[in-house]
């Protein structure tokens, strides 16, 4: 447990490296059978991924679903602390001991913040919204979400120093503006670290023949996410983003970047489950809206095959088992040109689209920053082994049912370190 006094672990503590579903999961489960838990989480709110997504399997539920209540867990036990806007600087030691440096980014608003929006009113600067993939703006005073945990606001740091920073502290009723906040570093002594990172989109970018990123009505799967979700950048209308025209044909294209040798040759396990959902978010917001996916394998994993033979049944969702060759665009009406190779005809076929998603793969976050500890990697960057235990999607690409599992049996290994001591 923690000295009430500093917070300092004096026995065995498990650190969680990462808040989203999978390090939620595994924090709760240690902490609800008596062991202290920190988690750290670098972006200002827990929830990770699901946080952005409109809906997610098995029962398509809203995020507000799961992640209510294990907040509402989270509150209500002493054994868990976490920390926002902190990411892990360096971790020496071993199992049973470990020394973890941390350092926390500053918020620039303290524990006085009601959530009044004050704040945000008087801020005259916006900033790409990093949670919308910047398909929208946001005033640079902002609560990351509705629902985000801690419910506080948070200035980017682009203002500080300037007048915006002064207005939103003079609009704040409660002394919750604090501009002299300054990044810190602090130390924790734990017995075991979980890695639960989790994952990043694909950059689309390199892939060149997609053209993501240079024709507009491209999207991704993730930016198709947040333009169903009721909370995303056009309240929850599914809308070309060049134009805000209602779509009446739409494309999904599988296995962009994954399966590919030169992108990710691992299935992201995830991919065609995401389509076949996002295509019933289509049809019950466009009845005459018709969808095509272009697919090499469709891959629906036990349970789901019932739900892949609903969206397969409906007269308006067409399949075409093909790789997608070229994407180009129609410079009058900004359409999306799609040609591909229909591999059970031996044709090539060429479709005209409002728009184009792209069924971008799940990248671990490792592939980009690695661990500063003894932790193993396999050939695609995953976390599989060492000294630091992983769960979730920095483990193995998963679904937020497989990663909810996992993370349980992760709880245990972490668990299980403490007691060995």
């Amino acid at each position: 447990m923690a000295d009430e006094t500093t917070g300092t672990p004096v026995s065995g503590s498990i650190l969680v490296v990462g808040g989203g579903i999978s390090g939620i999961t595994t924090a709760l489960e240690a902490a609800e059978v008596g062991y202290e838990v920190f988690i750290v989480e670098k972006n200002p709110y827990l929830g990770g991924r699901v946080a952005q997504l409109n809906k997610y399997f098995p029962k398509l539920c809203p995020p507000t679903c799961g992640l209510e209540i294990n907040f509402q867990r989270i509150k209500n036990n002493k054994n868990v602390k976490h920390f926002t806007l902190t990411e892990i600087e360096n971790i020496s030691g071993g199992p049973g001991n470990y020394d973890v440096t941390l350092k926390e980014t500053p918020r620039y608003v303290n524990g006085n913040c009601t959530c009044c929006g004050k704040c945000a009113e008087a801020c005259d600067v916006e900033i790409p919204n990093d949670f919308n993939f910047g398909m929208d703006k946001r005033k640079a005073a902002y609560l990351p979400h509705e629902m985000a945990f801690p419910q506080r606001y948070v200035l980017d740091a682009s203002i500080i120093g300037k007048d915006a920073a002064n207005k939103c502290r003079e609009a704040c009723e409660y002394n919750a503006i604090d501009l002299d906040m300054k990044a810190k570093t602090f130390n924790l002594k734990v017995a075991s670290i979980v890695w639960a990172t989790g994952w990043n989109p694909y950059d689309a970018k390199k892939m060149d023949n997609l053209r993501f990123g240079w024709i507009k009505n491209v999207i991704t799967n993730m930016m198709m996410e947040r333009l169903a979700a009721i909370n995303g950048p056009t309240g929850g209308k599914i809308v070309r983003p060049s134009d805000g025209k209602a779509v009446s044909s739409i494309a999904f294209v599988q296995c962009a970047g994954s399966r590919d040798e030169n992108h990710l040759p691992y299935c992201s396990y995830v991919c065609c489950l995401a389509s076949l959902k996002q295509t019933t978010y289509i049809r019950e917001q466009y009845p005459k809206a018709k969808v095509t996916i272009f697919y090499i394998d469709l891959r629906t994993p036990g349970r789901y095959e019932k739900f892949y033979k609903k969206v397969k049944a409906d007269a308006n969702v067409f399949f075409v088992k093909g790789k997608v060759a070229k994407i180009e665009e129609d410079p009058v009406t900004r359409d999306v040109l799609v040609t591909a190779e229909n591999t059970l005809s031996g044709k090539k076929v060429q479709g005209r689209f409002d728009m184009v998603v792209l069924a971008t793969g799940m990248e671990p976050s490792t592939a980009t920053v690695k661990v500063p500890g003894n932790a193993k990697y396999d050939e695609n960057n995953f976390v599989i082994s060492g000294d630091i235990l992983s769960t979730g999607c920095v483990k193995k690409p998963s679904d937020v049912m497989t990663s909810g599992q996992t993370a349980t049996g992760t709880a245990l290994k972490a668990i299980q370190t403490l007691v060995r001591r």
